[in-house]
Formats: structure tokens, C-alpha cells, sequence
């Protein structure tokens, strides 16, 4: 049977190639994979560093980028204030700087998370901020002018939102896994208006007691959109499980029950598998592509019980699937089969996703160091580079250079 891949959630209108565009979380597929040349290996303060700029405020959203624009979100410490930032992709000179919200009513966040944990994503002519309850915008990439805007789709995150923005055709997705509601809602990319959206309805840990119970709804993930024989699913994590929806429609086409909670990690397709990880519970799945209904018992091709990550994404190359867990364990597993290829400890934890170019996978940790590592059956690292003061955000790889956001910086590295 055959599986297609469209574009995770950016269906590019643009001639811009994969090379030289990162239009939303986790690059042109969603998936973390450049096809840029020329990317640099080696780098610190003072070597292969084109420039760097100061983001004001807190975000740990990754940056994307269109042509010869860079875009990042930014917030209040305390989530008062949102922003979305536009830099100059050669030289870092500050093109837009836009104020879109205020919200006065916010708890604290923990370490692991921001008010502006959500990508961004953009495309030719527009550019979709988003930041989960609190509000999503769309602006005008050539003046900073916002054409729309919505801040009545509301849950309470507890803990801050976390899942990005997706765009597919004339879509827009969003995911609200809060303590309650949980839902999903699909916008009409030019109006912002709602073309569907549905309620969660799985089965949620009982515990007894409310507040933990709530706990236990959370997710932060970021979905992707896989045409599976000529129709686009929108597959789309939550806690206790993960339901794949008809993108037109809001239909669903299938589940599958894996258990866990606080789910951050976007679905990958690959080899006719859909890869994806269980939240607190450490644990990945692979679920046979293609298939309809409930998935739990009949649907998982195979299953890692341990070691999984719970915040950094996976990455396929070919028939290998790279992990690093959040306490920075990194692994290389068969993807077809699950076997473990090879396992190593890295230092440092990690929230970022990997990202690869040129045959190298990137793993980028929270202290600020990024691991080099040969995308082969064998561990190799190739180099190890550190920036201060350490980073959260995913790298973005385009036209030989690494966008890379650290905690109060946006550095652009290459040759």
C-alpha cells in the first residue's frame, strides 16, 4: 500500500526549496530535516558567528524563516504582554517588532516552559503568531500590519502553551489540551474564522481527585497534517492518546490509546509508520499508516517502553530514528523495527528538537551546547560547540547557515 508525506503542516505556494526556507516548527516537513548545504559544524562566541541580536522578554519558540525574514515570539516573563519579532536574515537588523496582546490574568510557568513556547509559522506574504489561549494573529510579513486576529479561543494551560500553529492549504490548526477544555480548532488561514472544531473525547486518568485529575489532561504538542492515500489526516497528540482527524472535516479517522500526559513531541511518517512518543511516560510507538478506528490493540507495528523523550522530537534519516531524551540519553533505533542500533549519554538535559543536514543530526541541549553527531549506524561525534546562556528553542537550518535562539539571544552561524 502506499503512503505519501504531504508537507507536515506548510504546503509551500513558493518556489522556495527546503534549502533555503524553515516556514514552521521543525522546517519545511515538520520533520527537522534540511536539505541546505554548506551548514556549519564548529562555532562558539567568537568563531562562525555572522551576527547575533538580543530578544527582549521570554520565549522558547524556535525561529522560522522566509527568504530574507526571521521571525520569533517573545512574552512577558509573567505572559502580560505578547510579541511577534522580524529580523533581517543577513544582517540581524530589527524589520518589525509588533506588540499584539495583553493578559493581565496569568499564573507562573515552570523552567520548561514560556508565555511564547509556540512556533510561529509563515509563508509567502503572511506570517501566523500564536499563543494558545491568550491569542492568535495574523500579520502582513512585508509591513507588520495584522490582517486578523482571535482571543476567544480559550483553556487553561496551567503551565503555558506549548503547541504550535500549523498551516495546510487554506487551514489553520490549533491544538488546546489544557486542564479543561481540550479541544482543536480549524481557522480559515485569510479570516481567522472557524471552520470546525472538536472536543476531545478520550479517556482521562481518574484519580479521584480534581486538581491531579487536570494534571493529567494536559498536553503541548504540536500535530501534523500526512496524506495517507491521496487525503490529508491531521494527526493530533493529546494526553492518554492520540486521534487523527480529517482535515477537512474534523472527522476521526483513528485513535489509538498509549497513556501519559504532558505530550510535546509532532508525529513523524515514515516507512509507512506514524512515530509517535507518550508524554511523562517515556515510552514511542509506531502505528501502521493507512488504517481506520480504534488502533490501540491491532494498530502499533512496535513500541519503546523506556528511555523515550518526552519534549524533544524524533528525527528519521533513511531507516534510522534519532532520539535524545530530556535527561540526554540519545539513541539510534531501526525505524523500521525498533531494535536499538546505539545509545549514548550526552551532557546537559534537553527540550529543544534535533535537527539534521548533510548526512549530521544537531542535538541542541538547555546548557547551551549543540552535539554533532554522524547520522550513521556507528556514534560519531563530530563536534561539540557551545553559546551561552543555554537554549530551549529548536534550531532552524536554511542556506548554509543555523538560526539558533538561546535564552536572550538570536544568533545566525554559519561559514
Amino acid at each position: 500500500m502506499p503512503f505519501r508525506l504531504g508537507l507536515a503542516a506548510l504546503l509551500v505556494a513558493s518556489v522556495a526549496s527546503a534549502g533555503d526556507t524553515w516556514p514552521q516548527f521543525r522546517g519545511p516537513n515538520g520533520d527537522g530535516v534540511s536539505d541546505a548545504k554548506g551548514v556549519p559544524t564548529k562555532w562558539g562566541e567568537t568563531e562562525n558567528v555572522r551576527w547575533k541580536v538580543p530578544v527582549h522578554d521570554k520565549g522558547w519558540s524556535s525561529p522560522v524563516v522566509w527568504k530574507d525574514q526571521v521571525w520569533v515570539t517573545t512574552a512577558h516573563e509573567k505572559g502580560r504582554e505578547y510579541y511577534i519579532l522580524c529580523f533581517d536574515a543577513k544582517t540581524g537588523k530589527t524589520l518589525h517588532d509588533v506588540h499584539l496582546f495583553n493578559d493581565a490574568d496569568t499564573p507562573d510557568v515552570s523552567q520548561y516552559n514560556s508565555y511564547a513556547s509556540p512556533t510561529p509559522c509563515v509563508e509567502e506574504g503572511c506570517v501566523y503568531a500564536h499563543f494558545g489561549t491568550h491569542g492568535t494573529a495574523c500579520l502582513d510579513t512585508a509591513t507588520g500590519k495584522v490582517l486578523w486576529q482571535r482571543t476567544d479561543l480559550k483553556c487553561y494551560h496551567h503551565r503555558a502553551p506549548g503547541s504550535s500553529a500549523v498551516v495546510y492549504r487554506d487551514w489553520l490548526f490549533l491544538l488546546f489540551d489544557g486542564f479543561d477544555p481540550q479541544f482543536l480548532v480549524c481557522l480559515d488561514k485569510h479570516t481567522g474564522k472557524t471552520v470546525w472544531r472538536k472536543d476531545r473525547d478520550l479517556p482521562y486518568q481518574n484519580t479521584g481527585k480534581p486538581d491531579r485529575d487536570n494534571d493529567f489532561k494536559k498536553a503541548f504538542a504540536t500535530p501534523s497534517v500526512f496524506e495517507v492515500n491521496g487525503k490529508p489526516q491531521l494527526v493530533a497528540p493529546a494526553a492518554m492518546g492520540t486521534i487523527a482527524y480529517d482535515a477537512a472535516t474534523g472527522e476521526e479517522v483513528w485513535r489509538v490509546i498509549h497513556g501519559g500526559m504532558n505530550e510535546a513531541c509532532r508525529p513523524l511518517l515514515a516507512h509507512g509508520l506514524i512515530f509517535l512518543t507518550t508524554g511523562h511516560t517515556a515510552g514511542l510507538i509506531a502505528v501502521k499508516a493507512g488504517q481506520t478506528g480504534d488502533l490501540t490493540k491491532t494498530g502499533v507495528a512496535w513500541r519503546l517502553t523506556r528511555a523515550a523523550p518526552t519534549r524533544p522530537s524524533p528525527l528519521v534519516l533513511g531507516d534510522l530514528l534519532f532520539l535524545v531524551n530530556d535527561t540526554g540519553t540519545a539513541s539510534c533505533l531501526d525505524a523500521k523495527t525498533g531494535k536499538e542500533v546505539w545509545k549514548e549519554s550526552l551532557d546537559g538535559k534537553f527540550s529543544a528538537s534535533p535537527v539534521s543536514a548533510e548526512g549530521r543530526v544537531y542535538f541542541t541541549s538547555e546548557n547551551g551546547k549543540v552535539f554533532v553527531v554522524a547520522a550513521d549506524r556507528t556514534f560519531q561525534l563530530l563536534e561539540t560547540n557551545k553559546l551561552e546562556p543555554g537554549c530551549m528553542a529548536s534550531p532552524a537550518v536554511v542556506d548554509g547557515v543555523i538560526f539558533l535562539r538561546t535564552k536572550t539571544h538570536l544568533y545566525c552561524i554559519g561559514k
